[in-house]
């Protein structure tokens, strides 16, 4: 599966972010570090697709004691989902090989 763009970022957050790869923490990831300014809803449904493809996989994480309401769900990388960010990176550093800027 080829990647797009914003599953290529949505993957690299969630494996930046570790155990604490949820909605709102992968939505800042994104805006911080990546530039990009996306809901918590489109991430979810990027998630959610991801997961279709089992290239992430999500489960209960753990409640932080002070926080109300039902457990967040956390996503993590599959082997596939960190083989397939292997191949995107191996593609877009063969495509950088001999590129000049004029």
């Amino acid at each position: 599966m080829s990647l797009g763009d914003l599953q290529h970022m949505t993957m690299l957050a969630v494996a930046r972010l570790g155990p604490k790869a949820y909605g709102a923490a992968i939505r800042d990831e994104l805006r911080v570090v990546g530039g990009r300014s996306v809901t918590v809803p489109t991430i979810y449904v990027t998630l959610v697709r991801l997961e279709e493809h089992g290239l992430v996989e999500s489960g209960e994480g753990r409640t932080d004691g002070g926080r109300p309401g039902r457990p967040r769900r956390v996503f993590r990388l599959t082997r596939e989902g960190w083989e397939a960010l292997e191949a995107a990176r191996g593609e877009i550093s063969r495509m950088w090989e001999g590129v000049a800027r004029p």
